[in-house]
């Protein structure tokens, strides 16, 4: 497959990831809140909190779709081993896991603040194991990028 064709794909999986977000945050999730306060009122007073909390959990999500971008523009330009590459990759990996332990820390706060159920702070610890794992993956492969980044420089510099 050649690199402008894999930009090109990864451009239209980041543009899908988005659109699927800005459903799922601007409509999914504030629908779902106004049945559970208009079925459950005595958790009506819960509504606002948590839909800013959760919209507040979609901005390093979007921060990192456009990192992304950037990659796969990158990766377009035949650029995709150097070290601006790792740097973004790394910030991704930075980016996923502080979004992982901040979902599951204001679980918890909610939790003490009589605003959760203790079966959500379980469940949560599903998503921070996932945004966990995404880190880990970026780390890994930031590294791999900047490995593989001074293997081309030596090989540039032998032949």
């Amino acid at each position: 497959m050649k690199l402008k064709t894999l930009s090109i794909r990864l451009k239209l999986v980041l543009a899908g990831m988005a659109g699927c977000g800005l459903v799922v945050y601007g409509w999914i999730i504030p629908m779902l809140g106004q049945a559970v306060a208009r079925n459950a009122p005595e958790f009506s007073y819960c509504y606002y909190p948590w839909l800013v909390f959760l919209w507040v959990t979609g901005v390093p999500c979007y921060i990192a779709l456009a990192l992304g971008w950037k990659i796969s523009c990158n990766i377009g330009r035949n650029r995709a081993f150097t070290p601006e590459t790792a740097k973004l990759l790394r910030w991704v990996s930075r980016l996923a896991a502080f979004d992982a332990g901040f979902f599951f820390l204001m679980n918890g706060i909610y939790l003490f603040l009589n605003m959760n159920h203790p079966g959500m702070v379980l469940a949560s610890l599903l998503v921070a194991f996932a945004g966990a794992a995404i880190s880990v993956v970026c780390a890994g492969l930031s590294d791999l990028v900047k490995r593989a980044h001074e293997l081309q420089e030596q090989y540039d510099l032998t032949i």
